[in-house]
């Protein structure tokens, strides 16, 4: 598959080579994004507009019974997991932007901020390393 797409990089984003392509991890990392983002917000979105940030309210609903709390709490640590792996991950292969990641989690949920991470990883794992050598050779 053969588009044009924009990465994340050093100075903000760039534009990627129209002759590179888009892998097709990166391409379900997208769709589970898109997915990730709209279906929780199908939900919060109508209860924001009847409740407002009722925090009191959300939590007594989150935790109505045991299976909303089972859900709940697996969220909750599935989130610290996800934070552990945003950093340990990204500072190993020195992505910049980190606190978008956990921003996502944080305002939708790991549906969100975790496809985006890997689809941001994957991004970075499919780009040649540059050495100092390998970049002075580009130089010349």
């Amino acid at each position: 598959m053969r588009l044009v797409r924009c990465c994340q990089s050093d100075a903000g984003f760039r534009q990627q080579n129209e002759g590179e392509e888009v892998s097709k991890k990166q391409v379900i990392y997208l769709i589970l994004f898109i997915a990730g983002t709209i279906l929780p917000c199908s939900q919060l979105v109508p209860f924001l507009g009847e409740h407002g940030l009722d925090m009191q309210l959300f939590v007594q609903q989150l935790f109505a019974n045991r299976i909303s709390g089972f859900f709940g709490l697996d969220v909750v640590v599935s989130s610290v997991v996800f934070w552990v792996f945003v950093y340990s991950e990204g500072t190993r292969l020195k992505m910049r932007g980190l606190w978008i990641y956990i921003a996502c989690n944080l305002l939708v949920g790991v549906s969100m901020g975790l496809p985006l991470f890997l689809m941001m990883r994957e991004s970075k794992l499919d780009r040649p390393a540059t050495t100092p050598a390998g970049a002075a050779a580009a130089a010349r």
